[in-house]
């Protein structure tokens, strides 16, 4: 004979089910986030994944956000704004940094004595192989000042002369903005992972970084219910 079903103890079980399932919607609402206005095109953060991207929903869909890249385009942007102004404001150094250099860097940098300061820096010669970095761009101060200076040193080297140097300032100030951005794995709050989104959107060309990777890409709802095979 078959076995006869227990629907005291079924019954039982499904009381306590229904149980759980009410007390944990009442102990953790579900959060609906409001689809952000129009004029917010990069929408709202709601998470950062792998602390390399932030994800944000718009009025259209999802928003993945690079936010190395995007950093990068902005820092760029500001850079070369405050260079075309006249010079990029430089913020001095609690400690003066002392930067050994080889006698060819040395040379670079008497050379180009005169493009340091529009670019923020304060530099002194202290012999024939240190440096002093006294001062380095302000919207680049929280960063590595050693590499900073040894990065543009480079850049210079590779262009020669103050013409070259010139005709090529924006890949000059695309290296600077590189050591200002923020880096892939560092967390931020909500708040500051929409400010950076705001910073976007008032941000000229800020959908590629000064290398032409893309900054953000977007997928819009019709696309996410493709994907899941919805309305199939």
């Amino acid at each position: 004979d078959a076995p006869r079903l227990d629907t005291g103890r079924i019954a039982e079980q499904r009381a306590a089910y229904g149980r759980l399932v009410q007390d944990a919607a009442e102990a953790a609402p579900v959060a609906v986030v409001d689809p952000p206005p129009d004029d917010q095109p990069l929408g709202r953060p709601l998470a950062q994944l792998m602390g390399i991207y932030i994800l944000a929903q718009n009025s259209r869909g999802l928003v993945l956000v690079d936010m190395h890249a995007a950093h990068e385009r902005i820092t760029f942007e500001r850079l070369r704004a405050a260079h075309a102004g006249g010079a990029i404001v430089g913020q001095p150094l609690l400690v003066p940094l002392t930067l050994p250099v080889s006698a060819a860097e040395l040379a670079t940098v008497e050379q180009h004595a005169a493009l340091w300061p529009t670019l923020g820096f304060d530099l002194a010669v202290l012999g024939p192989d240190t440096l002093a970095v006294r001062e380095v761009p302000a919207l680049l101060a929280g960063g590595d000042a050693a590499a900073l200076v040894r990065d543009v040193l480079a850049e210079l080297r590779e262009h020669g002369h103050s013409s070259r140097v010139q005709a090529h300032i924006d890949a000059l100030l695309t290296g600077m903005a590189c050591h200002g951005s923020v880096r892939a794995g560092r967390q931020l709050s909500l708040a500051e992972m929409d400010a950076l989104l705001r910073d976007m959107e008032r941000t000229e060309r800020s959908g590629q970084c000064g290398h032409g990777r893309p900054t953000w890409v977007e997928l819009s709802l019709a696309e996410l219910d493709r994907l899941f095979l919805r309305g199939r």
